[in-house]
């Protein structure tokens, strides 16, 4: 996909950027609508709600493994195809689930479509900065996740509200369908390139051997981790300690949807000039919001702004991190791209795991302590990457060059 610098140059993100973040709006709702339907698919499968409960662990696994996985192996295919053919077996895989009544198949079609969400969003998000060019390259990641976000505000519930009255086949047959016209869009936005350019495996493979790659990866991981570490048990804090009524705890999680969706939007503006102070400053704010969640929880209106402030705080640091890591893949971002992905979702399972435990222990107020002390380890990576900045260096990677208005925060050491 050839860039468009007339994006950079009036500040409006390119469609293609705004069908890709639609394409994310369906994979996001996919991932997480199944937590609000698991009562309905144990019923219908006779099996326990925690053994239905393995179908958001299949996707998170699939996830992890299938991002780098699939972006390696389309590699050499042309990224329209690629989209193309990713959102075809995401909704063949949901019409699989659809149509069974077999949980092992539904099982297994979790994991198919998690590895098509994996090649989708890796190439997607190449396409995204390519098309917005350097200085908008935030922006696109930015609303490319928060596609993702907007997934929990709207998709999420509505496919909860949905399919408790119709079922939990409803809202996947809806995915199948709307993710087979996003196939369509798709095709439709996205200019058919003669030939992709040629990157080995050796030269994506390469790219790793970056140190401040890695402490971008290690944010995205920390970050995620301390955030979901609360979120995950969020209603037992919410309706043990702060006496919100079971019912309620929708919109509260709403609430943390919004502050999401914000955080994102101000990543994605805030982190195209100052990423590292953007960063830095979220992640500590992160920190000190679930501390506060501890002592301020009992009340109902202070811990629903806590929820929010959680999502927004937490969900600034996502597309700031998620662009530089691409940026510093210089000419091989494919393989970055999907391991930011895995990050992202090695912290969901990590945090949720240990809070899990902390729950057992502690209570309620257990994860929150987890998240909070998770999301101040996010500040050391950040930290490093700053100071593996040098302000007289002229370049970013080796494929962009910096516009006269970015900052020197924006600016990469250029060390190996």
């Amino acid at each position: 996909m050839p860039s468009t610098p007339s994006a950079s140059r009036t500040g409006t993100l390119p469609f293609v950027v705004w069908v890709l973040a639609a394409g994310t709006f369906l994979m996001g709702t996919t991932e997480f609508v199944v937590a609000g339907l698991l009562p309905e698919i144990a019923g219908d499968f006779g099996v326990s709600v925690s053994h239905a409960g393995l179908l958001i662990t299949a996707f998170a696994l699939g996830m992890i493994i299938g991002s780098p996985t699939m972006a390696m192996a389309t590699l050499r295919l042309p990224q329209r195809q690629t989209l193309i053919l990713a959102l075809a077996v995401f909704s063949l895989g949901h019409v699989a689930a659809a149509l069974s009544g077999s949980f092992t198949v539904v099982l297994v079609a979790r994991v198919v479509t998690a590895l098509a969400t994996g090649a989708f969003w890796a190439i997607g998000m190449v396409i995204a900065n390519a098309a917005a060019g350097p200085a908008a390259a935030t922006r696109a990641t930015g609303l490319m996740i928060g596609g993702l976000t907007l997934a929990n505000v709207i998709g999420v519930p509505a496919g909860s509200f949905v399919g408790q009255y119709i079922g939990w086949r409803g809202p996947i047959w809806a995915l199948a369908v709307l993710s087979a016209l996003a196939a369509v869009f798709i095709g439709r936005f996205i200019t058919a390139q003669e030939h992709r350019t040629t990157v080995s495996l050796r030269a994506e493979f390469n790219a790793l051997r970056q140190g401040r790659l890695w402490l971008a990866l290690s944010s995205a991981m920390l970050i995620m981790g301390g955030v979901m570490a609360t979120y995950t048990y969020i209603t037992p804090l919410l309706t043990e300690r702060a006496g919100i009524p079971e019912g309620a705890v929708p919109f509260v999680l709403i609430a943390f949807g919004v502050g999401a969706l914000a955080g994102t939007t101000t990543g994605g503006r805030l982190g195209e000039r100052r990423p590292m102070t953007t960063t830095i400053s979220a992640a500590a704010l992160t920190a000190l919001v679930l501390l506060l969640m501890i002592p301020l929880s009992a009340d109902a209106v202070t811990a629903t702004a806590l929820v929010l402030l959680m999502g927004w705080t937490g969900f600034t640091v996502n597309p700031v991190v998620t662009a530089l890591a691409v940026r510093f893949a210089g000419d091989a971002p494919t393989l970055t791209s999907g391991l930011t992905t895995s990050a992202f979702n090695v912290g969901i399972a990590a945090g949720s795991a240990v809070a899990g435990l902390a729950l057992d222990y502690a209570g309620p107020a257990g994860p929150p302590v987890v998240g909070a002390v998770i999301a101040a380890c996010t500040v050391l990576p950040l930290t490093a990457l700053a100071l593996h900045t040098r302000p007289r260096s002229s370049r970013i990677v080796a494929q962009h060059t910096p516009t006269t208005g970015q900052t020197e925060e924006l600016t990469p050491s250029g060390h190996p």
